[in-house]
């Protein structure tokens, strides 16, 4: 595995410990990158607003740069 890889690797498993954390689910959550959001049973207003402080603090990106990386 190159580094570059490996590097990526890490940085997707540290958004996805990210993610849990701030949508704080109730029950145990299987998350991959290729999760979608809407199959999650707690996915809710209040975990998308979870989301968005954890891009702001972790990351320092804004709600209009998660916007611009949804397309």
């Amino acid at each position: 595995m190159s580094d570059q890889v490996s590097n990526d690797t890490a940085a997707v498993s540290r958004f996805i410990d990210n993610f849990q954390s701030a949508v704080d689910f109730q029950e145990p959550v299987e998350i991959t990158a290729e999760t979608e959001l809407a199959s999650l049973a707690e996915w809710d207003s209040l975990a998308a607003l979870g989301v968005i402080v954890m891009f702001d603090m972790e990351y320092g990106k804004s709600i209009a740069d998660l916007f611009a990386l949804l397309g």
